[in-house]
């Protein structure tokens, strides 16, 4: 079965990296496992397309569209990420930032930390979902503070404490699903889809209690206002592969889980339940970071306080539903997935050359980086949703579909902060970019697999922002019926 080739290669290439001595090649081999996995990602989504039928395995795993989609969103996220943690972890280590010991243990953590992922999407029964969930914490936690220095250590243990809060209220939340399912059926299941079967007949009002639990507890998670205090800690200290991830796909995997409740709710008590929590959830995120990009002066942290504001625009999507609405909260998913890991590799190289995490000290990146600096450049109008880049599109979709349902003061409020936000990036990166680079600073010999990365990853951001292939529209097509219940 392919999923399960799918899941084992990350582990696979972890015990590898713990059995191989030599730090090329271990990273070598990550990266191909990590293509290979992609490669399947591919092969099994137009397998469903062509079958349109979920694979289950064992009552254990069950795997449809809204999953198949989500895995290859982490898969080509994971897949850059890998390539570029070659010349970054190289670099790290001629420069003494790590040691040998340090590079072998990041290898381990980072392909256990995608099969935690890669394994929240997949499982059928909600309460190893939880599981899952929690072992994204607990491996990504290592990865936020692997610099060991005290603000990775204190990022590192605020993101712990605030997300083990957040979970024990999703535990909260699984339970009186539980205890809903029970008091219908007479009998113990946590499996999604026997769930999905008897939604018609659970207690309306346990329902509302167990989804809000849900959604604060794995809102936490996903880094929505108010529960996102941990984000742009976490988000600055991590290792900027590690960050890429963090943001592009660690956070979907929390909006994943929100999903797959929500589609149970909304059998139970109607769409409106749910649709008003993420509008509310949605607009508050996207005013706390439109706050924040204005007064950021740490770049990894301007970039957090960003991927707050996409996630509320997700989530703000598939709250005002209609097929523009979800169609385009999905294809926003994989575009900023893509973008913004883009934006963290560049910002990762910026702050290793200027050896700061400062705005206010960097000054002509472009000169000092070349490439890394033109990529930066592309995918910041890309981020902050110029045509003809795909996150434009996404974006256009969700306001479209807030003006076309009639929410004609959402959708005003929603293009002014997104304004906001891409005027504050603008004015912010501009800053960083363009100037004169600093008295005896050489410009920087970049490596080529870092290069490969950002191109891998620029591909799609140009192609879905022309037009998004005909796998990657029919998996959000299938996938948005999914949310629909067709």
């Amino acid at each position: 079965m392919k999923i399960l080739v799918i899941l084992l290669l990350p582990i696979i290439m972890a015990l590898l990296s713990l059995l191989i001595r030599n730090n090329k090649l271990r990273a070598i081999i990550t990266s191909l496992g990590s293509l290979l996995g992609l490669i399947c990602s591919i092969s099994l989504g137009y397998q469903y397309l062509f079958v349109y039928s979920p694979i289950t395995l064992f009552n254990l795993i069950y795997v449809d569209a809204l999953s198949l989609f989500f895995v290859f969103t982490i898969s080509v996220v994971a897949a850059a990420a890998a390539l570029y943690s070659q010349g970054y972890i190289e670099q790290e280590l001629e420069k003494r930032l790590l040691t040998l010991k340090q590079a072998k243990y990041y290898y381990i953590l980072f392909n256990l930390f995608v099969f935690s992922m890669l394994l929240v999407t997949v499982v059928n029964n909600l309460g190893l979902m939880w599981v899952a969930i929690e072992l994204t914490t607990l491996l990504s936690a290592f990865l936020v503070g692997f610099h060991n220095t005290k603000n990775s250590v204190e990022a590192a243990w605020k993101y712990i404490i605030i997300c083990s809060v957040g979970i024990i209220l999703a535990l909260l939340g699984t339970i009186f699903f539980s205890y809903a399912f029970l008091f219908a059926t007479g009998f113990k299941s946590l499996n999604w889809t026997e769930l999905m079967a008897q939604a018609a007949k659970l207690d309306p009002n346990l329902v509302k209690i167990a989804f809000i639990f849900i959604l604060v507890g794995y809102g936490t998670k996903a880094g929505l206002a108010p529960m996102h205090t941990w984000l742009p800690d976490a988000h600055s200290q991590a290792i900027s592969p590690i960050s890429a991830l963090l943001s592009g796909v660690l956070l979907k995997t929390a909006i994943y889980a929100i999903l797959r409740y929500s589609l149970i709710v909304n059998l139970c008590v109607g769409s409106a339940f749910s649709s008003h929590l993420f509008i509310l959830f949605g607009m508050l995120s996207l005013i706390v970071s439109a706050g924040f990009v204005l007064v950021q002066k740490d770049i990894k942290r301007l970039l957090a306080y960003s991927s707050l504001e996409h996630i509320g625009i997700i989530i703000f999507g598939f709250g005002v539903g209609g097929p523009l609405g979800i169609y385009g909260a999905l294809l926003h998913i994989f575009n900023h997935a893509v973008t913004k890991s883009l934006l963290f590799f560049g910002a990762g190289n910026i702050v290793n050359e200027f050896a700061s995490h400062n705005m206010r000290q960097m000054r002509g990146a472009l000169k000092a980086l070349p490439f890394t600096g033109f990529m930066v450049l592309i995918g910041l109008f890309a981020l902050a949703g110029f045509p003809p880049f795909s996150v434009f599109f996404s974006e256009f979709m969700i306001l479209m579909a807030a003006f076309t349902q009639n929410h004609f003061i959402l959708g005003g409020a929603l293009l002014l902060l997104i304004v906001i936000v891409f005027s504050a990036l603008i004015y912010h990166f501009s800053r960083v970019l363009f100037g004169e680079k600093p008295k005896g600073m050489a410009t920087a010999n970049e490596p080529f697999v870092g290069k490969m990365a950002f191109g891998f990853l620029l591909v799609f951001i140009l192609i879905v922002g022309w037009s998004a292939p005909f796998f990657l529209s029919g998996l959000i097509e299938a996938a948005a019926d999914v949310w629909r219940g067709m």
